[in-house]
């Protein structure tokens, strides 16, 4: 039996059911899952991300508040934290898809998730008798941070994954589009409610309410256990680890082998169309003692490769929206009326209002016109809607440098004369468009396009784009900051923005946004899906 046209995300949940049609997992399939438990999920989603986003979404002005960070090391700070907590879902994606399974690894990390946040909320009531805050409140917060860190690591990717299980075929686009529509309501939500809260109540208040949200998520995650689709794809067969690591072994030891063209005689079933094979023919010296599933395997994970590193560049930018750019909204006048004043945080708003706008439009409207024209079932293929956001991207920080020259010139001519905070909102809103494309299109592609056994490990290694994108910018920050230091200069990233210099670090990452754009054209170009309807 060969298998040629049907979708991989598919593939492995037909040939578990045709394998094993007696099994109870085969048989409750037409009953189980479907949008009942996808929407469930979303829910879970949202009271989760109400959790994560009300501590991370303020945690700048936290650092340089009362714990009396400077801006330069806070950023740092913020960027090396949020590298961490989307670096960890690939541990945690590889204890997933060879150990645990998504269903016992959500729970795990549901209860780290749900301790940290409470030892966080506790660190934020620790008093101290000096200005500044004690060792032991400063060791408790980070280890708390840190805790959140881990736990986030394993339930953002399972959950994600677990969510899209419960359904098939062409309903997994419309499923990342609502999944990113219903997140952004609960992160502008939670940046509202906990940020005001924060800054004017309690911080403890602040960060104890998004702890009773995460504990929430979990209760609402085990209401649906009766109804959830389980996936069964491994069966008998070994670790997908482990066979896609044999498979690299064997091309570099047989290396040396003439070309290979007759794949192990044992084989029966593919994975993914047989065109697929002329890429990365290098890894076909494996077929002497690897099976051809095995080999297209490897060879979907290695595709993925130039794609993920192309788009670290748009991480970076996405990471200067809840640092620089907070900061720049505390240097303006935030004032709506006499005594009240706008969080700078909350301006990190208008990202989630915008992809609450553009989702309904897009998946109702803007697909099917894109459907009419292009016959593909999503409108635009993955890789042009990841491309369309990412010269969004670049426009976000061509904004962002152009109103940063204009706030400075402003404050130079006039050192008491702030400029309006409503100027900002033309690159959150560039940046909520382009989080819309590039980031919902990153979630569908690592899902899509990976074997159905390593999906984990796949939107894992999608979430260690921002991770990766994080700890890039944390290190260009403290580069930068420490050269133009040097011959008593003014950084670039001063305490005081007035005499910093933003705008040069947004032209900056304008420009290799540019060549970052370049070099995923080149690579798109080139790209295979695995799937027949993508072109």
């Amino acid at each position: 039996m060969i298998i040629l046209n049907e979708p991989m995300a598919n593939v492995c949940d037909e040939l578990e059911d045709s394998l094993h049609p007696g099994t109870t997992e085969g048989s409750m399939r037409s009953s189980s899952g479907g949008w009942k438990s996808a929407r469930l999920i979303i829910g879970v989603e949202m009271a989760e991300h109400f959790a994560f986003y009300g501590i991370s979404s303020n945690l700048i002005t936290y650092l340089t508040g009362p714990l009396g960070e400077s801006t330069a090391a806070a950023a740092a700070n913020v960027n090396a934290w949020s590298g961490t907590v989307s670096f960890l879902p690939l541990l945690w994606g590889f204890i997933a898809d060879s150990f645990l399974g998504r269903f016992r690894t959500i729970l795990v990390a549901s209860s780290l998730y749900i301790l940290g946040h409470g030892q966080l909320s506790f660190s934020t009531m620790i008093s101290s008798h000096h200005k500044d805050p004690s060792q032991l409140q400063v060791t408790l917060f980070f280890c708390s941070l840190y805790l959140i860190a881990i736990g986030h690591g394993g339930y953002k990717p399972c959950i994600r994954v677990f969510g899209a299980d419960q359904l098939d075929g062409d309903a997994l686009s419309s499923y990342f589009n609502w999944l990113m529509f219903g997140s952004c309501i609960s992160v502008l939500t939670t940046r509202l409610i906990s940020i005001f809260i924060q800054e004017n109540l309690s911080w403890s208040l602040g960060f104890g309410i998004p702890s009773v949200s995460m504990l929430l998520s979990l209760l609402i995650f085990l209401l649906g256990t009766k109804n959830y689709r389980f996936s069964t794809a491994r069966g008998e067969k070994k670790n997908p680890f482990a066979r896609i690591s044999h498979v690299f072994m064997e091309a570099v030891r047989n290396r040396g082998q003439p070309g290979l063209d007759i794949y192990n005689p044992n084989q029966t079933l593919l994975m993914v169309p047989v065109h697929d094979s002329k890429q990365l023919r290098f890894l076909d010296k494996a077929a002497i003692s690897c099976d051809l599933a095995e080999i297209e395997e490897a060879k979907a994970v290695l595709k993925l490769a130039p794609i993920w590193m192309s788009c670290l560049v748009y991480a970076i930018v996405c990471a200067q929206s809840h640092t620089f750019f907070t900061k720049q909204g505390a240097t303006m006048d935030r004032s709506i009326s006499p005594g009240l004043l706008v969080p700078a945080a909350t301006l990190q708003c208008f990202i989630n209002l915008t992809m609450i706008i553009f989702i309904p439009i897009y998946d109702r409207l803007l697909v099917p016109i894109a459907r009419s024209f292009t016959q593909c079932p999503s409108g635009i293929t993955m890789l042009q809607r990841i491309g369309s956001g990412m010269v969004l991207s670049i426009l976000a920080m061509v904004v962002a440098a152009l109103v940063e020259t204009k706030r400075l010139q402003t404050a130079r001519d006039d050192a008491t004369t702030l400029m309006c905070v409503w100027w900002l909102v033309p690159q959150y809103v560039f940046i909520g468009v382009a989080d819309m494309l590039t980031m919902v299109g990153l979630q569908e592609l690592f899902y899509d396009q990976v074997p159905c056994e390593l999906r984990s490990i796949g939107m894992a290694l999608n979430l260690s784009i921002y991770g990766v994108g994080n700890f890039l910018s944390s290190f260009m920050i403290s580069f930068i900051d420490k050269v133009t230091r040097q011959s008593g200069q003014t950084s670039w990233f001063d305490n005081d923005l007035n005499k910093a210099h933003l705008d040069y670090f947004y032209w900056l990452l304008a420009c290799l946004s540019s060549i970052g754009l370049a070099s995923y054209l080149w690579f798109a170009k080139s790209y295979v899906y695995n799937r027949p309807n993508k072109f």
